[in-house]
C-alpha cells in the first residue's frame, strides 16, 4: 500500500469516534432470559421441522414435564419456609425473579390472582426472532404445568396471549379440593 493510501485512511480512522468496551452496548452481557427463548425456538422449532404435528406435541410435553417439576419447587420453597402450598403462597415462592424485561399487573381477588403482562422478556424475544410459531408452544403449557406441580387443585386459565394478542392474561384459581 502507498503511503498516501495509508495516510488516506489513517486519516478516516482518526475521524471516526472512538469507541471503548464499555460503550459499546453490544458488548453488554445478555440476559438469562434471552438465551432461554432463543435456545428453546431453535429446539422447538428442529423438533417440529423434523417431526411436525408430532414433534409439536413432544414440545409441549417437554414443557409440561418442565413446569410440573418447577411448580413441585416452587411448592418446596414454600414448605421450607413454613408455608402451605395455598394460592396465597404461589407467587411469594415463585421460582424466577422479574426484572425490568417484565411489565405486568397482579390484581388479588377473594379466591384468584390475576395477571396481566404488558411485556414479557420470552415473547418479545420471540416476535423480535420471528419465532412466535415455537414460542407460543411454551406459552400455552408452562404456568398451566407450573400450577399442577404447584398444587393438584390450583389452576390458570391463560386466555390472551403476548405473541397472538399483544398482551398475557392469566386467572390463577384454587379448585375445591372435594370436586
Amino acid at each position: 500500500m502507498s503511503d498516501n493510501m495509508k495516510d488516506n485512511k489513517k486519516e478516516q480512522m482518526d475521524e471516526q469516534p472512538k469507541k471503548t468496551i464499555r460503550e459499546d452496548e453490544s458488548l453488554d452481557p445478555v440476559s438469562p432470559y434471552t438465551l432461554m427463548a432463543k435456545l428453546f425456538a431453535h429446539v422447538a422449532k428442529a423438533v417440529v421441522d423434523r417431526f411436525g404435528e408430532e414433534g409439536e406435541e413432544a414440545v409441549r410435553e417437554g414443557v409440561r414435564a418442565f413446569g410440573e417439576e418447577r411448580g413441585r419447587d416452587i411448592a418446596r420453597r414454600a414448605a421450607v419456609r413454613g408455608l402451605p402450598n395455598d394460592i396465597e403462597n404461589y407467587l411469594p415462592n415463585y421460582d424466577m425473579g422479574r426484572s425490568e424485561l417484565f411489565e405486568y399487573e397482579t390484581i388479588y381477588h377473594p379466591c384468584e390472582i390475576e395477571q396481566n403482562f404488558t411485556r414479557c422478556a420470552f415473547g418479545d424475544q420471540w416476535k423480535k426472532d420471528g419465532m412466535e410459531k415455537y414460542g407460543i408452544l411454551y406459552c400455552q403449557m408452562i404456568d398451566p404445568a407450573i400450577a399442577k406441580g404447584y398444587n393438584p387443585n390450583f389452576e390458570v386459565e391463560h386466555d390472551k396471549y403476548l405473541l397472538k394478542d399483544g398482551y398475557c392474561h392469566f386467572r390463577f384459581k384454587m379448585k375445591d379440593a372435594k370436586e
